[in-house]
């Protein structure tokens, strides 16, 4: 049958079906590699207005489509073939539902008369993922593709948000139909919960009987869109308040009620104040063990309320006192209709000394650049208005430390999975979605090799990611562990090339390989020049930062352990 008649009669390939689905749901840029059993979702594209960014992996694209959802809190698109093009889908996936991030994936699969069989390219990608996913669908009849994809974008932004999978297998794709696409979803669709008035007046109880309340708060801040009546919150109930990895920016460094983030590298202060706190008001967090310690000897003193959208969080990790299923959001504009006001003189008084006594800091060394002395120069060179990007190891500690955030969404980090090679994919996907904010990708040498073949992405897509590499020529939060709790002994954690004269690999010379300019730092002195050469760069630039193998992560709590086992340079005091 010809396109002409096809379109006259109303048919529609199933590929063609998906891609128009994708446009209904305001789709305007998908992440895709082609393969077999993906190539007729690549030729539905080609005219379709959708841009296509073509990863150098699928991995890649994985994690750009989270980068695009987290920087812009729309739906992240990826596309991979069958097999292995899905099975590398898996790690970003992962990182995707870690973070509660919405994502729709859209896999090819062979046949659907050949699955079981051990076709060439089929895995069970549907079996795969499913620990990792929201939901998934294997779709076996056409007539269904507009239901499953506009099911997919809901499943994906409802309540606690996530990845969803749809595994399309290429008959599928292939066959013809009038598509109905105002038709209705199957999944019964839930009202967000909103909180009883017994809840929000159990709080405000809470509060009045509170002496020295603390405020804890995590991503679900971000994702619910609450950081200004948050903000609204801990300024009228004049309440301090710390966040978890995941929630920095909702509440501006410089807020005199914020005490920054909390955890086995988060501000010791902000460590103390959770602990010592008598009554601790958890939005939108999960008490994870980064935060915790031992759930057992947190917060012991203080009467838990736990606000969570997802009920499966409440008691799960920490018992609360008060536990409520609800959107953040609802819960504070509640809260926020009738300010509390007490006077906690006494305890703010503390928590200030507490602030005094262990600064989040470093020592400044003039013969060396220091990592903590890159992040907080290029705070102060970009005015605090670069959306941060880092890999996973120290050198994000770093970035989320010496960075002063000021808005949501300006930290993109792998919190829950804590997945090396996130961050230059990740920083390339929320530059396609923010072209107008400049987003710099922070990394380690180790990090950044992981997925390093996206420098030709970021070429030919002309995306304008600035990138710093802090290179110290090791993995650096396993040699630090190593430093502390192995006595310092090497386990395949040294990258440099004992043969060389040179720091290995030479990174400016294999993004000069992939058309982008670069330029190394050794020295102090130019480190100033070359941040500004790099951000007054048309285009992508890459600065590599040689920063020796010196600098801890501090302050530092042993895996298990509590706030009063922390290390940290000012810990004898």
């Amino acid at each position: 049958m010809s396109d002409q008649k096809r379109e006259n009669d109303g048919m529609m390939k199933g590929s063609e079906i998906v891609i128009n689905c994708l446009k209904r749901q305001g789709v305007d840029t998908v992440f895709a590699y082609p393969g077999g059993a993906a190539i007729d979702l690549h030729q539905a594209l080609i005219d379709s207005g959708i841009r296509v960014i073509l990863p150098r992996h699928e991995q890649g694209g994985a994690f750009a489509a989270g980068g695009y959802a987290r920087v812009s809190g729309r739906v992240g698109v990826c596309m991979a073939t069958s097999g292995p093009g899905a099975t590398n889908l898996l790690t970003g996936i992962a990182d995707c539902f870690s973070d509660s991030i919405p994502t729709v994936f859209i896999t090819g699969q062979v046949g659907a008369s050949l699955i079981g069989k051990n076709a060439f390219q089929e895995i069970d990608i549907i079996g795969m993922t499913r620990p990792i996913v929201k939901h998934s669908y294997l779709v076996l009849d056409i007539r269904e593709l507009p239901r499953i994809v506009k099911e997919a974008f809901m499943v994906a932004q409802d309540g606690r948000p996530g990845p969803v999978l749809i595994d399309l297998p290429k008959n599928i794709q292939q066959q013809q139909c009038v598509p109905e696409f105002n038709t209705h979803i199957s999944i019964p669709y839930k009202p967000k919960p909103m909180a009883k008035a017994e809840d929000i007046e159990a709080i405000r109880q809470a509060i009045r009987s509170a002496k020295k309340p603390c405020i804890y708060f995590g991503g679900g801040i971000i994702s619910s869109g609450a950081s200004e009546e948050l903000r609204k919150f801990v300024e009228s109930y004049n309440i301090p308040a710390v966040c978890t990895l995941m929630g920095v920016g909702a509440l501006p460094f410089s807020h005199p009620l914020f005490l920054r983030w909390l955890g086995m590298h988060g501000a010791t202060y902000a460590n103390y104040a959770a602990n010592e706190c008598d009554l601790l008001l958890t939005f939108g967090a999960r008490f994870d063990d980064r935060v915790t310690g031992n759930p057992q000897t947190f917060a012991t003193g203080a009467t838990i309320v736990h606000v969570d959208i997802d009920n499966s969080e409440i008691n799960k990790n920490k018992r609360a006192d008060i536990g409520v299923r609800a959107d953040i959001l609802d819960v504070l504009k509640e809260l926020n209709k009738e300010p509390i006001h007490k006077d906690y003189t006494e305890w703010l008084a503390q928590v200030h000394k507490w602030q005094e006594m262990f600064p989040l800091d470093f020592e400044p060394r003039a013969d060396i650049i220091q990592p903590q002395r890159v992040v907080e120069r290029l705070f102060e060179l970009t005015d605090g208005n670069a959306v941060i990007v880092p890999g996973v190891g120290q050198h994000q500690m770093f970035s989320a430390q010496f960075y002063k955030f000021r808005y949501p969404r300006q930290l993109l980090t792998s919190g829950g999975l804590g997945s090396m090679g996130f961050g230059l994919p990740a920083a390339m996907g929320a530059k396609v979605a923010c072209p107008e904010k400049m987003v710099i990708n922070i990394d380690g040498d180790g990090s950044f090799q992981m997925n390093i073949q996206e420098l030709g992405t970021i070429h030919m897509e002309e995306i304008n990611v600035k990138m710093v590499i802090l290179n110290n020529q090791h993995l650096g939060m396993v040699a630090q562990w190593e430093d502390h709790f192995y006595g310092g002994r090497r386990g395949n954690t040294v990258l440099r090339d004992p043969l060389m004269e040179r720091p290995y690999p030479d990174f400016v010379t294999i993004a000069r390989g992939y058309g982008i300019p670069g330029r190394e730092v050794y020295n102090l002195e130019d480190l100033d020049s070359a941040l500004r050469e790099m951000l007054d760069t048309p285009g992508p630039f890459l600065l590599d930062v040689h920063t020796g193998y010196e600098e801890h992560v501090l302050p530092m709590i042993p895996a298990g352990k509590d706030y009063k086992c922390t290390i940290s340079r000012h810990s004898k005091k």
